[in-house]
């Protein structure tokens, strides 16, 4: 929310705006008080450029009355301002969040909620149908998810406008968001062409994507006229009903009832009951309840503020506010009457999935995703935005497909040509008009008909001079060579590892499971090798498993155990030991910590004295064992770790000489603790002997705190909120790269020359190793967290993969470049829960990579 502006008015009727919402295409939404200040409300001002249009005027309460004639469930009961006091209505506010707000929140929603969101738009829609009405007002920011279930925010054209203009004669100018194939051939909606945008949505809240409608806009259009969809991320429960209703010919979608009744037979207020938001949607809808009720009206009188004047007082003009999203950190959902609720996110990927924004940060140097790259022409038709307190207003929500850069601001906006009138437009026409941005309609009288550019269009558009387009911007991931997905019956996965680019090997709790990295198909499946927690390559012909009591040696043809040591057999002197998770490996040699526990007995007691008490000690040691030969190269003692007493070590750099570790914090002891006084202590081993070489810290790098080395002898670590690079040899600072007070690097990956950085402001980067220079940053786009993008290089080094729990982002590691962004739904667990592991990416081979959320493996090609 923000606060009210100077000359927003401070009454509509008995309300008392307390602060401003958000603005869509056609409106301003302001939360209120009612006269009783019982209660909240959201009034819904129409903008005065627009309310002074006829047809405008019509077409706003018109679906006033629609809302009404629907009130009841889903959709709110609106209170429609009296002719001459200004053009608003107002709704009981509800707290809840957008369905584009919901996805960037918590992704893409579970079976469950796409079943309660389903049935509750559907059962709209069938009572629209029943009157004879066509409903069009579907998009993802007019449909809200609430606590009890999905609400309606509009009910028709202008509520779903992506855009909307005044024309001169009275017309008004509406650009749809999304298309149906009947509107690209040029034909009248109907009934079905509302089945169809609601199957686009239920997809988009499925998936996280919306089929048809990536890529540039006239080829969208094209694909939603003509192509197929593709569904295959869709829960298989979901996607025969989806595929219906995207039918390109509307005879043979489903109607409205059906599709409520077979996605919720006891119906979607029951189905909702008991939850049905992830928890993440939920606390957020809370959230917001919680600070709305905390506004409150100025106490005494309340000045009215500038007066709403009457619409005839007004004088008409053509240079109409587009919409603007409120910044961060306001109520991100509400009901909101006729007139729309529009996301206005300005970081949104054309061509991928949506996400929302992250509040108020610190620019960037790379341009948003967002922004479509669109003619000049029709980037400049867009009127300028009223003056607002604050950062710039971003554009209303427009599909993804559809988003235009923000226009430049002509110095006057010139005159309209004149409309002409006629019946519905060509496809032709109605093409070009998407390729501008969306389908449009121009309201004027009893007149609806498409925006183009041709002959055949029912109102040209402005003449301005075309201007050469910007190169189209990145986003959509590459097509992959193939995916995998492990039955629901299988245990989840333990781990994942590529063996010498040619099977990706998988464990879990049932067994090991290999996949031919060619064609993702399954090649084998041993249940003997149950529990293995790390996957490695062992030469040329075996693939290595580690096991938590034995190695494991398999064949990369069928699976079979070629050769299996228990620790206990292998291992002399040491019965029973306990292996921690392996510290790294390279080439045949890997490290690891194992302990045991030996009774030391206690001295013979003096003459006259009894006995003391035996003790039970822990002995741990550190291992280098080379899985070629099968043969342990050396062990030596380290100090023990926390109960029950194996230390875990992290590979920090393996160099010729030397290797650097560091325990892991959830292992030291207290009293190791208390002795690093808040920091880490790295330990240092020849690498041919296992002799230790020095215990050292590194400025002020914490025992948690990321760190990793080079070849060249550099240590480089977190320091408080910068990045810092040392000298191993003597602990003497190098460099330090600054960051925020909330960035906290991530591990960082070297490259060559190149030092690749991660923090939790979502960014990542490059800087030169040997100075720290910075090279570029760039943003992921994805909301601050509390972890860091794990970062991956493509065996190329050409590709740089970032991956959270929220997305994959792949950027050009050279120079930041954002190639592509991947989210998925990912493949539900047996109880049909949602999927909330991140996601992870392994390099295989210099040409792809293998993306992985938990039981769902999507293969890359990369550069």
């Amino acid at each position: 929310m923000e606060a009210l502006r100077q000359d927003d008015p401070r009454r509509f009727g008995p309300y008392t705006t307390l602060a401003r919402v958000r603005e869509s295409a056609v409106a301003v939404h302001f939360l209120a008080r009612g006269a009783d200040r019982d209660g909240l409300a959201l009034v819904t001002a129409a903008r005065p450029a627009l309310a002074s249009v006829p047809a405008f005027r019509r077409r706003f309460r018109s679906e006033a009355r629609t809302a009404e004639r629907l009130a009841g469930g889903p959709v709110p009961r609106p209170d429609v301002s009296p002719e001459g006091d200004g053009l608003w209505t107002a709704t009981a506010y509800v707290p809840a969040v957008t369905l584009s707000e919901a996805i960037g929140l918590a992704g893409p929603l579970p079976e469950r909620a796409v079943r309660v969101l389903g049935a509750g738009l559907a059962g709209t829609l069938s009572r629209v149908h029943a009157s004879g009405a066509v409903f069009q007002g579907l998009a993802p920011g007019t449909v809200l998810v609430a606590e009890d279930g999905p609400r309606l925010t509009a009910f028709g054209p202008l509520g779903a406008a992506a855009n909307a203009e005044a024309r001169e004669g009275g017309q008004l100018s509406v650009r749809l968001g999304y298309l149906t194939p009947e509107q690209v051939e040029g034909q009248e909606a109907g009934p079905a062409s509302d089945l169809f945008v609601l199957g686009l949505l239920l997809a988009y809240a499925a998936t996280g994507t919306t089929p048809l409608a990536d890529g540039p806009a006239e080829e969208a259009a094209e694909r939603i006229a003509h192509g197929s969809a593709e569904l295959g991320s869709v829960p298989v429960g979901l996607r025969a009903l989806i595929a219906g209703c995207l039918s390109k010919d509307p005879a043979d979608r489903p109607t409205a009832g059906s599709v409520a009744a077979e996605l919720a037979p006891e119906g979607a207020a029951d189905r909702a009951q008991g939850g049905w938001l992830p928890a993440v949607l939920a606390a957020a809808v809370t959230d917001q309840a919680a600070r709305a009720r905390a506004l409150e009206p100025p106490a005494g009188p309340v000045d009215d503020g500038p007066r709403v004047p009457p619409v005839e007082e007004r004088t008409p003009t053509d240079a109409v506010p587009t919409g603007a999203a409120l910044p961060d950190g306001g109520a991100p959902g509400h009901v909101v009457p006729p007139g729309g609720g529009h996301d206005g996110d300005p970081g949104e990927d054309s061509r991928t999935t949506r996400f929302l924004g992250t509040g108020a940060r610190t620019p960037r140097s790379d341009r948003a995703t967002a922004q479509l790259t669109l003619p000049e022409e029709v980037t400049n038709t867009a009127p300028p935005r009223l003056p607002a307190a604050g950062p710039p207003p971003a554009q209303p929500y427009a599909h993804p497909a559809f988003t235009a850069a923000p226009p430049a601001l002509p110095a006057a906006a010139p005159p309209a040509a004149a409309p002409r009138t006629g019946p519905v437009t060509g496809r032709r026409a109605l093409l070009t008009a998407v390729a501008a941005g969306a389908a449009g309609l121009v309201l004027g009288g009893a007149a609806v008909a498409a925006l183009g550019s041709d002959g055949s269009a029912s109102a040209t558009t402005d003449e301005k001079p075309t201007a050469e387009p910007r190169p189209a911007l990145p986003g959509r991931p590459p097509e992959p060579r193939w995916t995998y997905a492990r039955p629901a019956k299988a245990p989840a996965p333990l781990t994942a590892g590529v063996w010498q680019d040619r099977l990706l090997v998988l464990t879990d709790t049932a067994g090991a499971t290999a996949v031919d990295l060619r064609t993702g198909r399954k090649v084998w499946e041993r249940a003997d090798a149950a529990g293995a927690q790390s996957v490695l390559t062992a030469g040329e012909d075996l693939c290595f498993l580690a096991a938590p009591t034995e190695f494991l040696w398999l064949s990369p043809e069928d699976g079979r155990i070629r050769h299996r040591v228990r620790f206990a057999d292998q291992f002399d002197g040491i019965p029973d030991m306990k292996v921690a998770p392996l510290t790294g490996q390279s080439g045949s040699v890997l490290w690891f910590t194992g302990s045991h526990t030996v009774t030391v007995r206690a001295p013979k007691p003096k003459k006259g004295k009894k006995r003391g008490k035996d003790t039970q000690v822990v002995k741990a040691y550190f291992f280098a064992y080379d899985v070629v030969r099968r043969k342990e190269v050396w062990r030596v003692a380290v100090p023990a770790g926390r109960a029950p007493g194996t230390p875990a070590y992290r590979l920090i750099a393996a160099r010729k000489a030397d290797l650097v570790v560091r325990q892991d914090a959830g292992t030291l002891t207290p009293a190791d603790v208390r002795a690093g006084q808040g920091k880490a202590v790295f330990r240092c081993f020849d690498r041919t002997t296992g002799k230790p070489l020095w215990n050292r810290r590194f400025g002020t790098v914490a025992p948690g705190g990321a760190a990793a080395g080079d070849q060249e002898g550099r240590l480089f670590g977190a320091v408080g909120d910068d990045l810092g690079a040392f000298e191993t040899g003597s602990g003497k600072p190098l460099w330090t790269l600054n960051g925020t007070a909330s960035s906290v690097f991530g591990t960082p990956v070297a490259a060559g020359a190149l030092l690749h950085t991660t923090n939790r402001d979502q960014e990542v980067g490059a800087v030169e190793r040997a100075t720290g220079k910075v090279l570029w940053r760039r943003s992921t786009e994805v909301p601050a967290g509390d972890g860091c993008p794990a970062l991956t290089l493509s065996g190329s080094g050409r590709t740089l993969l970032a991956a959270d729990a929220s997305q994959v982002t792949a950027f050009a590691a050279a120079d930041g470049r954002r190639l592509w962004k991947f989210q998925d739904i990912g493949a539900p667990a047996p109880d049909g829960a949602a999927v909330t592991a991140p996601y992870r990416v392994l390099a295989t081979g210099k040409t792809s990579v293998v993306v992985q959320r938990e039981r769902a493996f999507y293969a890359f090609p990369v550069e």
